[in-house]
């Protein structure tokens, strides 16, 4: 199954069988680049801020809800913010607006944490096969703060994302001196399987 989160970056060569969108963004929630890898039957899940920003038809999730295709289960979990803000008070992401997901198949789950700062919500997320976690300080948590979000979380693999101009080999490094947690890292277009 082809899974795709926020499509934006890179080239898709193979259709989704769903997309999962995060929250209404440009640089997560962009139709064109949706619609370039959906194909007919593909399931977009996004939070009600993307219902009308997508084009055709999206299954609407809510924080706590699941949707199963097929073998895997998609649970929407909390993302926002708490230290950073567009202005005194107003958040870039907001509680209730964005959503992380917990995917699952095979007794293994994928935590896709969304824009996020380190929430208290993550004490919940458990038994996590590989964590792909925000570390760009600007928008979401900054390095120290994802590595102590894996230090709760305790994944056997992490993945930083949203890096903007952060160190992804200092996130590694944090991570990897504490925990028994296997920091891989990417680039765009990069493939790695987990095993």
């Amino acid at each position: 199954m082809n899974v795709y989160v926020d499509p934006y970056e890179g080239s898709y060569v193979d259709k989704a069988d769903v997309v999962l969108v995060s929250h209404e963004h440009f640089d997560h929630c962009d139709p064109s680049k949706i619609e370039n890898v959906r194909k007919e039957e593909t399931t977009i899940i996004g939070p009600p801020t993307c219902a009308t920003i997508i084009i055709g038809k999206i299954r609407v999730i809510k924080v706590g809800e699941k949707v199963a295709v097929n073998s895997v289960t998609f649970e929407a979990v909390q993302a926002y913010n708490v230290k950073r803000f567009r202005s005194p008070g107003v958040p870039f992401h907001p509680k209730g607006s964005g959503l992380g997901y917990l995917i699952s198949s095979g007794g293994k789950t994928v935590y896709f944490a969304g824009d996020t700062d380190l929430i208290p919500e993550m004490n919940g997320v458990t038994n996590v096969f590989v964590a792909i976690l925000p570390i760009g300080g600007t928008y979401t948590m900054d390095i120290p703060e994802a590595a102590e979000a894996a230090s709760v979380i305790k994944p056997q693999f992490a993945v930083p994302m949203h890096p903007l101009n952060s160190d992804l080999k200092q996130f590694k490094k944090l991570v990897e001196q504490s925990l028994n947690t296997t920091v891989v890292l990417l680039v765009v277009g990069e493939e790695h399987e987990f095993k």
